[in-house]
């Protein structure tokens, strides 16, 4: 019984641990939030995979950092108005109760509120290799 609890403590530890390393808010006001995250028996790649779902919320006029993700992501505008751009595709706009879809891997170059009155927020649902170190990998920024 006691190797069952200290089972259970470690890996909701692990669990705690991995939450908070995927929460922040980075300069440009856009905060990242950990809701789930649970490992899937479907593949993807071949690789065995998981899914995190995160709340992102947006402050007037702030934009994130572009960035790829290493799966596919599905998300839902909650509140406010998104504004979209990956690889070299428009730009378009997403008002609260619509969603859109972003292919693995792609350049998520415009992620913004294009509001000066109310915060965006988002819940976004990704997946992803069990073994990615982010789900959200910054651009590199060239010098």
């Amino acid at each position: 019984m006691k190797r069952i609890l200290l089972t259970l403590a470690l890996g909701t530890a692990v669990v705690v641990a991995a939450a908070i390393s995927f929460a922040h808010t980075d300069d440009h006001g856009e905060g990242v939030k950990v809701v789930s995250n649970y490992d899937i028996k479907e593949k993807l790649d071949g690789k065995d995979s998981a899914v995190t779902v995160v709340e992102v919320t947006i402050e007037p006029g702030q934009q994130g950092v572009p960035h790829r993700h290493p799966g596919p992501a599905f998300v839902y505008v909650v509140e406010g108005e998104y504004e979209l751009g990956i690889d070299d595709q428009p730009t378009k706009r997403f008002k609260a109760g619509e969603t859109f879809y972003e292919p693995a891997g792609c350049l998520h170059r415009v992620s913004k509120n294009p509001s000066d009155k109310g915060r965006t927020r988002l819940i976004a649902t990704l997946v992803h290799p069990r073994d990615a170190k982010e789900i959200a990998i910054p651009e590199p920024t060239e010098k």
